[in-house]
């Protein structure tokens, strides 16, 4: 047995080290010289948690390109793997295979959506969702999920059982009558930092613009020193005033649920509704000012 752990952890490690070549080959387009340095790497050895994040990213390299019914062959193959391999383990035991499962989930349904297949997609993605609702992947597939059927649905409903900031709310119905931005924001997050500005920017353009600014709890404080929810409270507090001086009119709410709910994986996420509570707009990511204001101004129409 020592000895089988011994060879298991070898190939885990000759796998992790392929993986930035192979995520750097299907980047660049060349899915087929990504997936011939794999089954290289492979050789006659087994599948690995490692060698399944290799896999995943010839289903993400595929869908970059358009080849939207490779990409689906390539994310089927790693999703049917990473199955098999759960086989009387869960998901969130080790760290590798939740990457996996959840790339291959992800191109999967954004694939059939591209091939002119949403309503599949969006099928396939909320059955997902309700298999890995209690794993960590839960929040990267409501993303994708709120990526391809969010857009004209009521705006979800947010937990508001602690909000920091002067102004507080009992839920999104308080704004109704005027359009509202969620900025979903994290205290480490560089990217939150620099769509601050822009926020606030337009914050002065459009006068009635209300923002609800919701983050939450990461168990850690500066340099990643860990912290209880009690100490790292005060902590948000203090950067939100150090670096987001014009968001404490506004109420922030604190709920790891709310970026669950919401499929924030990625920070900032911003979410635009219209004076109806309606979604008019989901965007993971950094916006730059002319495409937010646009979206903006096509919410008040």
């Amino acid at each position: 047995m020592r000895l089988l752990a011994l060879a298991l952890a070898a190939a885990g490690l000759a796998a992790a080290q392929i993986i930035p070549e192979i995520r750097k080959l299907a980047q660049a387009g060349d899915v087929s010289g990504a997936q011939a340095r794999l089954m290289e790497g492979k050789g006659k050895g087994i599948w690995t948690p490692e060698l399944l994040v290799a896999h995943s990213w010839l289903g993400r390299g595929a869908q970059a390109q358009g080849k939207t019914e490779q990409a689906i062959t390539f994310a089927a193959e790693t999703r049917r793997l990473a199955l098999e391999m759960l086989t009387g383990r869960q998901l969130d035991t080790e760290k590798d295979l939740p990457i996996a499962l959840g790339a291959s989930i992800e191109v999967h349904g954004q694939a059939l959506a591209s091939a002119g297949r949403r309503s599949e997609g969006v099928a396939f993605l909320k059955d997902e969702l309700k298999r890995w609702h209690k794993t960590s992947i839960r929040t990267r597939i409501q993303k994708n999920l709120h990526l391809l059927s969010l857009a004209g649905t009521r705006a979800p409903k947010l937990e508001t059982g602690l909000v920091l900031g002067s102004a507080k709310m009992k839920s999104l119905d308080d704004f109704l009558g005027k359009p509202v931005l969620l900025f979903f924001w994290a205290h480490w997050c560089s990217d939150c930092k620099g769509q601050g500005p822009v926020i606030e920017a337009l914050r002065k353009e459009f006068p009635t613009l209300a923002v609800v600014a919701p983050t939450q709890r990461y168990g850690y404080t500066a340099n990643g020193e860990d912290a209880s929810h009690e100490k790292e409270l005060p902590y948000i507090a203090q950067v939100q005033k150090a670096d987001y001086a014009w968001m404490t009119p506004f109420p922030m709410p604190v709920s790891e649920e709310n970026f669950s709910l919401y499929g924030v994986s990625s920070t900032p996420t911003l979410v635009l509704l219209d004076a109806k509570g309606v979604v008019r707009m989901y965007h993971p990511g950094q916006m730059k000012a002319g495409e937010l204001c646009q979206a903006l101004v096509s919410a008040l129409k």
